[in-house]
């Protein structure tokens, strides 16, 4: 049996001729999908989607394209202890990471994303992992009851699992939030929902421009 993988996310949107403008001008109208609906949602979705990318350069024109686009700042550009990064807000809601581990510059600066992280936060890690491993998802690294990330295989999305709370502190907003996650996995695992009310469904190929 082959690994369960992420085959599609799925952004539902409440403008998605809007959102797919936004997306095009950030460099990522390959890599998701979006879906309109006008679920209630308030608040943090107790998920964000992270881009890697290679040096401080990538990072800061990433951003300023995702701000230029429409995109609000959560937290700037910046130097920490483990890199370079900062955190915007696209226009439909959803939270972008972007950073590196690389603290200096080793060319021009390019739009070229490296793995696109999807965080989805839960109440329980541990019990989460257990889940996800039931429906043939590999683990790739675990941190005890703080984060785990699956092995990605073949997907161009790679998924993990933070604590709610933290995931929401890492990307500075407040971790209160109800109603749609507005989200929704596509997969050869689904459909199913998690534990904490994420949805997948069985993925449909990529339509063919």
């Amino acid at each position: 049996m082959a690994m369960a993988i992420i085959e599609s996310v799925t952004l539902e949107v409440a403008d998605p001729t809007a959102a797919d403008r936004f997306y095009t001008a950030f460099g990522l109208d390959g890599q998701i999908r979006l879906r309109a609906s006008e679920a209630p949602t308030t608040g943090f979705r107790g998920f964000t989607m992270a881009l890697t990318v290679s040096q401080p350069a990538d990072v800061n024109s990433l951003i300023d394209a995702a701000l230029e686009a429409g995109a609000t700042s959560l937290k700037p550009a910046a130097k920490s202890l483990w890199g370079y990064g900062g955190v915007v807000q696209a226009p439909d809601g959803t939270i972008w990471k972007v950073a590196t581990s690389a603290k200096k510059n080793t060319g021009p600066a390019t739009r070229k994303i490296d793995e696109i992280v999807l965080l989805l936060g839960v109440a329980d890690v541990a019990a989460s992992k257990r889940f996800y491993v039931d429906q043939g998802l590999a683990v790739g690294k675990s941190f005890g009851r703080m984060y785990v990330e699956f092995d990605a295989g073949s997907s161009p999305v790679k998924l993990a699992l933070y604590r709610r709370r933290a995931l929401a502190k890492d990307v500075g907003v407040s971790p209160d939030g109800t109603g749609s996650h507005r989200l929704v996995l596509g997969g050869d695992a689904g459909p199913f929902t998690d534990l904490d009310g994420f949805a997948w469904e069985v993925a449909s190929p990529a339509l063919i421009p």
